[in-house]
């Protein structure tokens, strides 16, 4: 009997991460089809001119998810990912975003196209972890 407990429980737990990722990817799709549209129509963007991408990511610059919400500071860049300051940080740690998640830098601020679940969900520990995302 605990053989065929065992097997339901694997099946759902297979069940269950297969629904996670399927969720992520389309919570990533939906992101990245906002960020497209809110580019070609100008949303979010003013008359200053255009972001200066991530060359112009500096420290002490406040970064905001795509659904506004500020999900950080910049402590510094380092090789491919954003190493965020710990004193903002919920959990008291410094986390890593990659620099392909940034949307535009513009006015001092970084703007991403994730949002605030999908970037505190995706963040990593360090910068390495940071090369193989997109």
């Amino acid at each position: 009997m605990s053989d065929i407990k065992d097997k339901v429980k694997d099946a759902a737990n297979t069940a269950a991460d297969a629904a996670k990722v399927a969720g992520h990817k389309i919570a990533e799709g939906a992101s990245a089809a906002t960020a497209y549209v809110k580019e070609k129509a100008g949303i979010g963007c003013d008359a200053n001119g255009p972001s200066e991408g991530v060359a112009g990511v500096k420290e002490h610059m406040n970064v905001y998810a795509s659904c506004g919400k500020k999900v950080g500071v910049v402590d510094h860049v380092e090789g491919a990912a954003i190493k965020l300051m710990k004193g903002d940080s919920p959990d008291g740690q410094h986390h890593f975003i990659p620099t392909a998640w940034v949307g535009r830098v513009h006015e001092g601020h970084v703007h991403l196209t994730k949002n605030s679940v999908e970037t505190e969900s995706g963040w990593k520990a360090d910068a390495a972890a940071c090369t193989s995302c997109a």
